[in-house]
C-alpha cells in the first residue's frame, strides 16, 4: 500500500512543482481566491488578512506556507510539519514549533519510510509526501 501512495505522490509532485493546476496559490493571491472564508470569521478576526486558509480535508491547520525547514527553524511551519509527521507515521512529536533533534530524527525516519532523499530537512519533496501521507484516511502508516 505504501508503494501505491508513493507512486501517486510521484505523479502529483511534478505537476504541483511545475505550476500546473495542482500548484498552490501564490503568497500574493487574495485570501478570498484561495479559500472560502465566512463573513463571521472575518468579523471576529483581529487581523482578517492573517486568516489561514486550509482545505477542509487538511488534518493539520497551523499554516499553509511550506518553506524549507531544517534544524534551528522555528514557527508555525515547523508546527505544521510536526503535526504532519505525527499523523503520517504515528509519532508523538511535540508540536512546539522548534525544529530540534527530535524533529530532525523523526523527519529522517519519515524520509526513510517514504523512500525519498534522507537528509533530515523538509523541502518541497518532503512537504509533498508529508501532506499526502498525513491526510490519508488510513494514516498513520507503519514504518
Amino acid at each position: 500500500m505504501r508503494r501505491a501512495f508513493i507512486a501517486a505522490a510521484t505523479l502529483i509532485l511534478p505537476v504541483a512543482l511545475s505550476g500546473g493546476p495542482a500548484a498552490a496559490a501564490s503568497q500574493d493571491t487574495p485570501l478570498s481566491v484561495t479559500a472560502k472564508v465566512t463573513s463571521a470569521q472575518v468579523a471576529h478576526a483581529k487581523h482578517p488578512a492573517t486568516l489561514v486558509a486550509q482545505g477542509p480535508d487538511d488534518i493539520c491547520n497551523y499554516t499553509n506556507r511550506r518553506p524549507n525547514l531544517q534544524r534551528g527553524s522555528q514557527g508555525r511551519a515547523v508546527q505544521q510539519a510536526q503535526c504532519y509527521l505525527n499523523e503520517a507515521i504515528g509519532t508523538d512529536l511535540a508540536e512546539d514549533g522548534d525544529f530540534g533533534r527530535a524533529t530532525r530524527r523523526t523527519t529522517r525516519l519519515f524520509q526513510e519510510c517514504a523512500e525519498i532523499a534522507v537528509d533530515g530537512r523538509i523541502g518541497a519533496q518532503t512537504w509533498s509526501f508529508l501532506s499526502f501521507w498525513a491526510n490519508q484516511t488510513d494514516a498513520p502508516f507503519d514504518c
